[in-house]
C-alpha cells in the first residue's frame, strides 16, 4: 500500500516537473525586441510643421499625448497589481487547504498507528509479543481509547465547518469517501471497545480490526491525495505567478520604455518643427538689421511661425524699397549740397575779398560807420563760409568721397597750431588755454588737415561755452593700443541725456540753442572724421566741473 502511494507521488512529481520545464521554456521562448532611437525623421518634423494648427494647439496636443501615455502606464500597473493581489489571495486559500488536508492526513496516520497497536493483541499479529499469542480483553482498553481519540481527531479534521474555506467539487468527492471510511472505522472501533470491555477476544475482534484498518488505509489514501493535489495546485500557482510576474514586468517595462521613447520622439519632432524656423527667422532678422535685404525666409510652417516668416519677408521687401528710396534721396541730397556749397562758396569768397579790400582802404578812406558795417559783413561772410565748408565736408563724408591722406604727423605740433589759432579768440573771452602733451607722445599716422579740423572744432566749442575766467586744457597721452586726445573745459558741461544726441547732425545742447551760435554740424563732422581714422569720440564729465571731449587714434593706421 505504501509502495502504491509512493509510485503515485513519483508520477505526479514528474508531471509537475514537466509543467515547470515547459513554463520555463515558455518564458524564455519569446524574443524581446530592442528599440533604438537613431534620430528624428525629417519627414515627421516637416509633417508637424505643415499641420494647419496653431503652436498652442500643437503643444496642447503633445501634452495630451504624453498624458495619455502616462495614464496607459498607470492603468497597466493597476491592472497587474490587481491580478497579483488575486493570485496572492488564491495562493493563501490553497495554503489554507493544504494545511487542513495535511492535518487530516496526519490524524489518519495516527489512527493507523493506534489500530496497529490494537492489532498486536490478535493471534496473527505476534510481532509485538515476540511470538506469544495474546488474547483480547480488558488489557487493550487503553489502546482502544487511544484509537477512539485519534478517530475523534480525524472527525474534527474532516469536518468542513472547521475548514474556513469551501472545498472544490473534486475535493468534495474525496471528502465523501473519507466520511464513509470514517463511519466504517468508527463503527468497528466502537464494537472492538465493546468486546474488549466484556473481555471477549479472538477472531471476531480481528475481523473488525481488519475492516477498520482497510477503511483507515483508504481514508489515509484519500487524505494524502487531497494534500498532494493541493500541494501540486499550489506549486503550479506559484510557477504561474512567477511567469505572470515576469510577463507583467516585461509588459510594464516595455510599455513604459515605448511611452518614454514616443514622448521624446514627439518632443524632438515638435522642437525641430518650431526651433528650426525660429532660428532661421532670427538669423534672417539679423541679416536685415545689418542691411542685407537680398535673402528670403523660407518657413513651411502653417502656424504662427509661418505667418511670422511671411510678415518678415514682407517687411524685408518694404525695407528694401524704403532703403533704396532713402539711398537715392541721400545721394541726391549729398550731390545737391556739394553742388550748392561749391556754387555758394564762389560768390562768398568774392564778398569776403572785396570786404577785406575796402576795410584796408585800398580804394580810399571810409568812415567809422562804414568800417563797422564792413566788419559785420566780413564776420558774417567768414561764418557763412565756415558753415558751407562744414556742409560740404559732411556731404562728402556721407557720399563716401572723402579719402584720407595718411602721413606721419607730429601730434604735438598739430595741437600747438590749433591752440595758437584759437588763442586770440580765447583771450577775447578771458579764457586760459593750456596744452598738456604727455611724455612719449610724438607722431601719429593720420590726415593732418582732418586731424587739425577735429581738434579745432572741439577747441572752438570749448572756448565758446567756457565762461570768463575759465580754462581749456588740450591734452594727449599714449596707451598700448591707441593715442588719446582730449579737450577739457570748465563750462556748464553736457547733460547725460545729450551725450549721444549732440554727435548727430544739427543737434545742440539746450544752452547752444539758446545762444543761437553754430548749426550742430561740427561734432557730427568730427565724429565721422574720427571714425574714418578707425577711432572713436565721446564726451564725459571733467574733473572739477565742465566737460571733456576725447577721441582716440589707433596705434596702426
Amino acid at each position: 500500500m505504501a509502495d502504491r502511494r509512493f509510485g503515485r507521488r513519483t508520477r505526479e512529481a514528474r508531471l509537475v516537473g514537466s509543467d515547470v520545464d515547459g513554463a520555463a521554456g515558455g518564458a524564455e521562448a519569446p524574443r524581446r525586441r530592442r528599440w533604438t532611437l537613431s534620430g528624428v525623421d525629417g519627414r515627421l518634423a516637416r509633417l508637424a510643421a505643415g499641420t494647419p494648427a496653431t503652436v498652442r494647439t500643437k503643444l496642447v496636443a503633445s501634452f495630451l499625448v504624453i498624458a495619455g501615455l502616462l495614464v496607459l502606464v498607470a492603468v497597466l500597473g493597476l491592472r497587474d497589481l490587481g491580478r497579483a493581489n488575486g493570485r496572492v489571495e488564491h495562493l493563501d486559500a490553497l495554503q489554507l487547504r493544504a494545511s487542513a488536508y495535511q492535518a487530516l492526513e496526519a490524524y489518519a496516520t495516527d489512527l493507523r498507528q493506534m489500530l496497529g497497536v490494537r492489532a498486536a493483541g490478535q493471534p496473527t499479529e505476534t510481532a509485538y509479543t515476540h511470538g506469544e499469542t495474546l488474547q483480547g480483553g480488558r488489557q487493550w482498553i487503553l489502546s482502544d481509547d487511544d484509537a477512539a481519540f485519534a478517530l475523534t481527531q480525524v472527525a474534527l479534521a474532516s469536518n468542513e465547518a472547521h475548514f474556513g474555506f469551501v472545498p472544490s467539487a473534486a475535493d468534495e468527492r474525496l471528502l465523501g469517501r473519507i466520511h464513509r471510511d470514517y463511519r466504517i472505522v468508527d463503527r468497528a472501533v466502537a464494537k472492538i471497545r465493546a468486546l474488549d470491555t466484556r473481555g471477549v477476544g479472538g477472531y471476531k475482534a480481528y475481523s473488525l480490526l481488519v475492516s477498520a484498518t482497510d477503511a483507515d488505509d483508504d481514508l489515509a489514501d484519500q487524505a494524502t491525495d487531497l494534500g498532494e493535489r493541493t500541494n501540486n495546485a499550489t506549486s503550479l500557482l506559484v510557477q504561474a505567478n512567477r511567469r505572470a510576474d515576469a510577463s507583467s514586468a516585461d509588459l510594464f517595462v516595455g510599455v513604459a520604455a515605448a511611452s518614454v521613447l514616443l514622448a521624446l520622439g514627439l518632443g524632438l519632432v515638435l522642437a525641430v518643427s518650431l526651433i528650426g524656423p525660429i532660428r532661421r527667422t532670427e538669423a534672417r532678422l539679423a541679416e536685415i538689421a545689418s542691411g542685407d535685404f537680398s535673402g528670403r525666409l523660407d518657413v513651411p510652417n502653417r502656424d504662427e511661425l509661418g505667418s511670422l516668416a511671411a510678415n518678415v519677408n514682407r517687411m524685408n521687401d518694404e525695407l528694401r524699397r524704403l532703403y533704396g528710396e532713402l539711398e537715392t534721396a541721400s545721394r541726391h541730397k549729398s550731390e545737391f549740397l556739394a553742388h550748392m556749397s561749391h556754387e555758394l562758396r564762389t560768390p562768398l569768397n568774392a564778398i569776403i575779398g572785396f570786404s577785406q579790400v575796402l576795410r584796408e582802404r585800398m580804394f580810399g578812406e571810409i568812415n567809422a560807420k562804414q568800417e563797422e558795417y564792413l566788419d559785420d559783413v566780413l564776420s558774417s561772410g567768414n561764418h557763412l563760409l565756415s558753415l558751407i565748408n562744414d556742409v560740404l565736408d559732411l556731404a562728402k563724408v556721407e557720399a563716401g568721397h572723402v579719402e584720407l591722406e595718411l602721413t606721419t604727423v607730429s601730434l604735438r605740433d598739430a595741437l600747438e597750431r590749433c591752440v595758437v589759432m584759437m588763442r586770440e579768440r580765447a583771450a577775447e573771452g578771458d579764457v586760459r588755454l593750456v596744452l598738456a602733451v604727455a611724455q612719449g607722445v610724438d607722431t601719429v599716422v593720420a590726415d593732418e588737415r582732418r586731424l587739425r579740423q577735429i581738434v579745432f572744432n572741439l577747441l572752438s566749442n570749448a572756448v565758446k561755452f567756457t565762461p570768463p575766467g575759465g580754462s581749456v586744457v588740450v591734452a594727449a597721452e599714449r596707451t598700448a593700443a591707441a593715442t588719446r586726445v582730449s579737450v577739457s573745459d570748465t563750462g556748464p558741461g553736457v547733460a547725460p541725456a545729450d551725450r549721444e544726441r549732440i554727435f548727430e547732425e544739427f543737434q545742440q545742447t539746450e544752452l547752444g540753442e539758446r545762444t543761437g551760435e553754430g548749426t550742430g554740424l561740427g561734432l557730427s563732422l568730427s565724429r565721422r572724421l574720427v571714425e574714418l581714422h578707425g577711432g572713436r569720440i565721446w564726451v564725459e564729465d571733467a574733473p572739477g566741473g565742465g566737460s571733456t571731449f576725447a577721441f582716440t587714434l589707433p596705434a596702426e593706421a
